[in-house]
């Protein structure tokens, strides 16, 4: 007796039937990667805008509405000319590493395990470029760019996430393909994954920390309060490198300054 699709397995069917595995690996991606980004990114620009929820805003500088639009119109470029292109030249090596689409879907235990992986895997080499990218050259001439956002006093919203030079795109972009290259998963899988790290990144940078950010409930989540100390020091000592988790800053002693800046702020308490 067959076993009843489920419904999200009912939708993958209506998809792989309507458009070819290409098509899904990469300009289907690139869509919904621009839907969750922009989606999850615009509420803290917006309340940055119109002054809504300031008593959570980490900074209380803000930025102009002028310099935001600047900001997402080059992001929808560097998308376009940059994100879009690499996802079609990489598809034949995903295909090569095993990427599928077809039915059945991954056990959702094959599809935590693997995410779990990426996350891991994709923080330990995030931390290493990320740090590498504050040396002196690489920080004049390449990571500037995501730190000073086109106004040298701005400070982060959602979307300035990935606002960032090309090269830097390329070069952090690594760890967050090298986990799914290497396993070789589902696109569902892949896609969840995509979805994940946009949803955390955005958060990180929001620029706000409310009482029901992931960071408040999460043992090891960074989140927005400790990424954000990050832009607001002097990129010689501002730390907290890592993408995600906190375990590799504390291990090398890069969240220090971040620590000391908290300590006042516990004993208040």
């Amino acid at each position: 007796m067959a076993v009843p699709m489920s419904a999200i397995e009912s939708a993958w069917q209506l998809l792989i039937a309507n458009f070819t595995e290409f098509q899904l690996a990469t300009v289907i991606t690139f869509l919904l990667h621009e839907t969750v980004f922009f989606l999850s990114g615009l509420p803290s620009l917006l309340f940055e805008r119109f002054g809504l929820f300031a008593k959570y805003k980490i900074q209380k500088r803000s930025n102009t509405s002028a310099y935001q639009n600047r900001c997402v119109l080059r992001l929808i470029l560097y998308h376009v000319s940059v994100n879009l292109p690499v996802m079609i030249l990489s598809y034949p090596a995903f295909k090569f590493m095993g990427l599928r689409s077809s039915l059945p879907l991954p056990h959702w235990t094959v599809v935590v395990s693997q995410v779990l992986f990426y996350f891991v895997l994709e923080d330990f080499i995030f931390y290493w470029g990320h740090r590498a990218l504050h040396t002196k050259w690489l920080y004049k001439h390449v990571h500037s760019v995501h730190h000073d956002l086109l106004c040298r006093y701005a400070t982060p919203f959602g979307l300035t996430s990935e606002y960032a030079h090309p090269a830097e795109i390329l070069f952090l972009g690594f760890a967050t393909v090298v986990g799914p290259a290497l396993t070789g998963p589902h696109l569902f899988t892949l896609w969840l994954w995509m979805v994940l790290r946009v949803l955390e990144t955005v958060e990180a940078h929001s620029g706000y920390h409310f009482p029901w950010s992931p960071s408040n409930f999460l043992p090891l989540y960074g989140g927005s309060d400790f990424h954000d100390y990050h832009h607001r020091v002097l990129y010689t000592k501002s730390g907290n490198y890592a993408s995600t988790f906190v375990y590799m800053d504390w291990l090398f002693r890069t969240d220090n300054g971040y620590r000391k800046a908290k300590r006042p702020l516990r004993s208040k308490k």
